[in-house]
């Protein structure tokens, strides 16, 4: 007989629990510009493109503002925000800084998972110096590194990776929060649903449909109705409404693919519409594989139609995909062999994987966290 909650719950409930801290970077790229560039501070600013078919990959929080965000087309940004200013990007300088971060981790703990060059997961359930206090050793990274390199983290602390992540960007920018045993389930309730990984526009507005606006909204319905309505998707937001989460923090995970997605706030199905988007992503993918010193063999298109299923084109060759030219003719092939589409779709997004190599100190993001939107 099937059951009626995720298998793993039982377990979940047995294990102890972690101290995990969340550490991100406030508006990185975009904050190591401004402060190589005094002339910069206090100013709206983008990293990325300016061009036609540029995209954001970092905004200033001056810029924020205004509504400008990462992924978006360079021309929007420039719409929403004229007073902009486009400088393009350093990945040298900002893989500099993030060794340095990573150095200050790596005083506290050996159990450091990046998710990237601005952001990382530490296991402190057992820390270096013998601190013994999550939410301290929070403090003091934060302290280090705004001493060592003149930026600003914010950081959340909590019993797992879920709600560590949650809490870091609750009190963005330079801002620390910590979820305590017992308090993780509330701290969700109140959540809004947009705010749950993984949830995009589309996905949000099914379920306010649905009657599902915040996490106790979510905790309200049974598995079975999350799997009849998601599919999949189900088991994850069962468990994140109760804020569970087993994920170890994984210091040594081998890199697999770069790569990234977006969820578009209305469904699109026209051609010119899909041609547009990919190259907005090809950007900012392959900015992430430059960030990545990856080379790869073999490039992936992935669509969501607006029923939640996916679909995958794969295209794999001989040589390495070195060049941005390269990655974007075979990313261009793939969508050109795959339309037309049989629905419009809600997401869009390209990987490069088959590597055969990749800087350690920088391993991409989960899957959960690849959304550029």
């Amino acid at each position: 007989m099937a059951k009626d909650t995720p298998s793993d719950d039982m377990e979940e409930a047995a294990m102890g629990l972690r101290k995990i801290i969340h550490v991100d970077m406030d508006a990185f790229f975009a904050s190591v510009e401004q402060r190589d560039n005094p002339e910069l501070r206090g100013k709206p600013v983008a990293v990325g493109g300016s061009g036609g078919r540029g995209v954001v990959a970092a905004a200033s929080y001056e810029a924020r503002k205004f509504g400008v965000r990462s992924a978006m087309p360079s021309v929007t940004a420039k719409r929403l925000c004229p007073d902009l200013i486009f400088v393009r990007s350093r990945f040298d300088a900002y893989k500099e800084v993030s060794r340095q971060i990573r150095r200050v981790f790596e005083h506290h703990t050996p159990h450091v998972e990046p998710l990237s060059l601005d952001e990382a997961y530490l296991d402190v359930t057992e820390d270096r110096l013998g601190i013994g206090s999550a939410t301290r050793i929070a403090e003091l990274i934060r302290q280090e590194i705004k001493a060592k390199t003149q930026l600003t983290a914010s950081a959340g602390v909590s019993y797992n990776k879920f709600l560590a992540k949650l809490a870091s960007d609750q009190n963005k920018p330079d801002g620390l929060c910590v979820i305590r045993p017992g308090e993780g389930a509330q701290f969700v309730a109140g959540m809004p649903i947009r705010r749950f990984h993984g949830v995009g526009p589309k996905a949000e507005e099914k379920m306010k449909r649905l009657g599902i606006e915040t996490g106790a909204d979510l905790a309200a319905k049974d598995i079975a109705f999350l799997r009849a309505n998601f599919g999949s998707f189900a088991d994850y937001l069962y468990r994140a409404a109760r804020g569970i989460d087993l994920r170890p923090v994984r210091a040594h995970r081998v890199r697999k693919s770069v790569g990234g997605e977006r969820t578009f706030s209305e469904d699109i199905s026209s051609g010119s519409a899909l041609r547009e988007t990919l190259e907005n992503i090809i950007e900012i993918v392959w900015e992430r594989i430059e960030s990545a010193n990856a080379r790869g063999r073999t490039v992936t298109l992935k669509v969501k139609f607006t029923d939640f299923q996916n679909m995958t084109r794969a295209k794999s060759v001989a040589h390495w995909v070195e060049d941005k030219a390269d990655f974007a003719r075979l990313s261009r092939e793939l969508l050109e062999e795959a339309l037309p589409l049989p629905m419009p779709i809600r997401l869009m997004g390209l990987t490069l994987s088959n590597l055969e190599r990749g800087d350690e100190d920088e391993p991409p993001r989960d899957d959960a966290q690849l959304s550029l939107l």
